[in-house]
């Protein structure tokens, strides 16, 4: 395999600690060696990354591929594409597809699609109980055994506590995490968004915080009691950061993440019955977000997602009641993490970079697999960004299927601008004067310009 050089890039590992300029080589999809002012002539492509940063490939734990059942909101091809752009070299996908993810051969399914159309790596997470209806228990070892990383019943929560102790029992003894949906269903029948001064505005039925903030109160008791790895899923209110806050700092083995919407907007978004702003659990207010921007930059929060969930225009065009909830992100997140946490002077690049790498590649056990990292030895998994680049989200700019976000319209700076994968570039934005590249692993494109 030819040997490609970055250069002159700042390379930041936050597993290894490494934050320097330094240039980068790449042979046999390995990185093969990391250093200043490698010999240029061993390389058959040189990439210059002159104020640029290098760091690992960005990892999403929480996507919606929607394949089987949704592809005409998005497939694995297409959402993976989405991926590489956002800068993301592995995403985990959701269960909630139809059918569910929650026998072997579905999960073959999703891993043998993604083999033959995937932009990037894509490991499934299995759905926890069978057609995620919290009534009987996955073949929890089966499912693990076809590749999930993960179990969850995303998009629905676990109600029953007994149910939810079984599971972490089992799940734990495998080793493998729980990402709960955290919505007490008794306390959001007909809600639409959250319970404040918007939804009464609207006159919608409101969602209250405590419908989150009960469920993961109960389940740190139970991971607590059980030792299983848990992880809250999309956290969206002040409560529920101080929850998971005071949890860890009792030493219950619980984690918890932020999506981009949940840290910068509020159901003020939600005004004039603007479904683009319609999400899962629902933005709710300033306080609320505050706090996660407060729980990402003390350590509470550890990971930051997308929940990337793309819809079809028309579904999203239906009365706000009716329209589906969720927005996509996986091109977004990038510059709005690094617009809200790092040109703020909340949390520092490392630290961003280390929230979207080592630590959902810890959270998935996707480390053990050299991903997550940038260290001799490791996968070329690259993620190259422009800290300056300035762009504005347009539907014409976003490579996936669907473009449901209410951040159409926003200039933002900072940007992904290649994404290698085992060492070939899968995107390409390095040269501002062509249009953006794409490739699957493995098919290198005719030309590519750095």
């Amino acid at each position: 395999m030819p040997t490609t050089l970055i250069t002159n890039a700042r390379v930041i590992d936050p597993a290894s600690g490494r934050d320097e300029t330094a240039d980068v080589a790449i042979r046999d999809g390995l990185v093969a060696e990391i250093g200043r002012d490698l010999d240029r002539s061993i390389a058959d492509t040189v990439i210059d990354a002159t104020d640029r940063i290098v760091t690992p490939g960005l990892i999403d734990p929480h996507v919606h591929l929607r394949e089987p059942g949704g592809e005409h909101k998005e497939t694995i091809e297409t959402g993976t594409r989405a991926a590489v752009a956002g800068g993301f070299a592995t995403v985990c996908c959701m269960p909630n597809t139809t059918p569910t993810m929650d026998r072997p051969e579905i999960l073959y399914f999703v891993t043998s699609r993604a083999k033959e159309t995937a932009h990037c790596r894509v490991f499934p997470v299995a759905a926890a109980t069978v057609g995620r209806q919290g009534e009987q228990m996955v073949e929890v070892q089966m499912c693990q055994n076809a590749g999930a990383v993960a179990f969850s019943d995303d998009g629905d929560v676990v109600q029953s506590a007994g149910m939810m102790k079984a599971l972490l029992t089992t799940i734990g003894e495998l080793g493998s995490v729980f990402m709960q949906h955290c919505q007490d269903t008794t306390l959001t029948q007909n809600a639409a968004m959250h319970a404040g001064t918007v939804s009464t505005k609207l006159g919608l039925t409101g969602w209250p915080r405590e419908a989150e903030e009960i469920i993961i109160e109960r389940d740190a008791r139970l991971a607590e009691v059980t030792g299983c790895r848990y992880h809250v899923q999309h956290i969206s209110s002040a409560g529920s950061v101080e929850i998971v806050r005071r949890a860890r700092r009792d030493g219950a083995p619980i984690t918890a993440e932020a999506t981009p919407h949940h840290l910068t907007l509020t159901h003020e978004a939600c005004d004039g019955f603007d479904t683009a702003a319609k999400v899962n659990p629902p933005l709710r207010e300033l306080r609320d977000a505050e706090a996660i921007l407060e729980g990402v930059a003390d350590g509470t929060i550890t990971i930051l997602a997308t929940d990337h969930a793309p819809h079809a225009a028309d579904e999203k065009a239906a009365p706000f009641e009716d329209a589906p909830c969720g927005m996509i992100g996986l091109e977004t997140a990038l510059s709005i993490y690094i617009e809200a946490l790092v040109n703020s002077g909340l949390i520092t690049w490392p630290e961003l970079i280390a929230k979207m790498t080592i630590n959902p590649a810890r959270l998935c056990r996707l480390d053990e697999r050299g991903l997550g990292m940038l260290a001799v030895g490791d996968l070329a998994d690259i993620t190259i960004i422009d800290p300056d680049l300035e762009w504005t989200v347009t539907s014409r700019e976003l490579a996936g299927m669907s473009s449901n976000t209410p951040f159409l319209g926003r200039t933002v700076r900072g940007r992904a601008v290649a994404t290698l994968v085992g060492g070939e570039v899968v995107m390409n934005r390095l040269n501002p004067h062509e249009s953006v590249q794409f490739c699957r692993p493995g098919r290198a494109p005719a030309s590519a310009s750095f």
